[in-house]
């Protein structure tokens, strides 16, 4: 739950309310802005990936707050600021997914290998779910101290030695089913090779996405755009625009909320949750070799309860701020927030599945290489279709079986 700068006692209206809480989560907008900025966004560290991180948890707080309690606002000015503020956290969000998203299927790759893959080093740095690392001589330069880390080695694969001609080894060579020639390489190597050229493939194209859009971002917080952003959030720390209907009492906030939550359960009962309950139903390998290289169809209304079960939650912040409010009790905010990591880990498999089948349509690749990054993507549409059973067994409360 997000933290609270200011308290209400003592009677008070709905629009009271909504504006101790806005003007909370504007205080925490700043605070995060000034942190990033004195973090040095070009820096890239674990200062300034923190600080965006709460900057974009800000930012989504006051959208979703502005949405749901849309007719308590000023509609003009919160219809002008709540598309910026998405903005805002789209954008800073995206250099980070980038980043998880590498290092998801790197320790994917290396799981289903056995072996850990390497990532090629280029330049002298080498990156590692995101983060660059100089190398000198084959060793990681420890950055700001700490010991030295060795880097993995790439694989060899075994080459033909021109020559005389050598006596056949037993089981290798001429005899075998794969073609017959002498020092071909063994389905084991030729697979070990095939994970480590998938891992290269899957750092360049998702390390170069996420230059870019660390690249986006730095030009996103120089912009006039975000100034203005800025600016109006700084008012808002100050002074909430309200409507007439803010003047009555905070329990007009209810049906506001209630309302996020009837949209939030109407788009679960639109769920496939009763094959979503099966442990290992395979639906979400369905379609799995279509040449589409759109996003998977079936994957968007689980997104979408994602959305609108953050909207609940943050409604559900706004109501508990009330004064005497009674909570509804720790057990239903454990399961919203349990719901809620079950439904970040289906988007994040998803995306993931889709990096991979992106990265298998490169032109030019080797049968070895496809072949890993196809198991890779069934990998993560296993770990989408767990996700799934994660959050039925969450969201459905089964009754006591006797």
């Amino acid at each position: 739950m997000a933290r609270r700068n200011h308290e209400l006692t003592g009677p008070c209206s709905a629009g009271d309310v909504l504006a101790v809480h806005l003007q909370d989560r504007a205080t925490d907008f700043l605070r995060s802005l000034r942190l990033h900025r004195e973090a040095g966004p070009a820096g890239g560290g674990a200062a300034s990936a923190d600080a965006a991180a709460r900057l974009r948890r800000s930012a989504r707080r006051i959208s979703g707050t502005l949405h749901t309690f849309r007719p308590m606002l000023d509609r003009e000015w919160s219809d002008a600021l709540r598309p910026e503020l998405a903005w805002l956290s789209g954008t800073l969000a995206r250099e980070h997914a980038y980043g998880d998203r590498l290092e998801r299927l790197l320790a994917a790759l290396t799981r289903l290998s056995g072996t850990p893959v390497p990532v090629p080093v280029r330049g002298g740095v080498q990156v590692r779910g995101g983060v660059q690392v100089p190398v000198r001589g084959g060793v990681q330069v420890p950055v700001g101290g700490g010991g030295r880390v060795p880097v993995p080695p790439a694989p060899q694969v075994p080459a033909t030695v021109p020559g005389p001609a050598a006596a056949p080894v037993p089981g290798q060579g001429q005899g075998q089913g794969s073609g017959g020639r002498a020092g071909s390489v063994e389905p084991a190597g030729a697979l070990a090779l095939g994970a480590a050229k998938a891992g290269a493939l899957l750092e360049r194209q998702l390390n170069l996405a996420r230059t870019r859009a660390h690249s986006a971002g730095l030009q996103a917080l120089g912009s006039a755009r975000f100034h203005a952003v800025a600016d109006s959030v700084a008012l808002l720390a100050s002074e909430v625009p309200l409507a007439g209907a803010a003047a009555g009492p905070p329990s007009g906030l209810g049906p506001l909320a209630a309302e996020a939550g009837a949209r939030l359960l109407d788009a679960v009962g639109a769920l496939p949750l009763l094959r979503a309950g099966h442990p290992y139903n395979a639906e979400a390998l369905a379609h799995g070799l279509t040449g589409d290289p759109a996003p998977q169809p079936q994957d968007a209304p689980w997104h979408q309860v994602r959305l609108l079960l953050r909207l609940h939650r943050y409604a559900d912040e706004v109501l508990r701020s009330v004064p005497d409010a009674v909570p509804d009790g720790a057990g239903e905010g454990a399961r919203l927030l349990s719901a809620g990591h079950a439904l970040d880990r289906h988007r994040d498999a998803s995306e993931a599945a889709a990096a991979a089948s992106a990265a298998a349509r490169t032109p030019r690749i080797t049968p070895a290489t496809a072949y890993a990054l196809g198991v890779l993507h069934a990998d993560q549409r296993h770990e989408v279709e767990a996700a799934r059973y994660a959050f039925q067994r969450v969201w459905v409360r089964e009754e006591a079986r006797v």
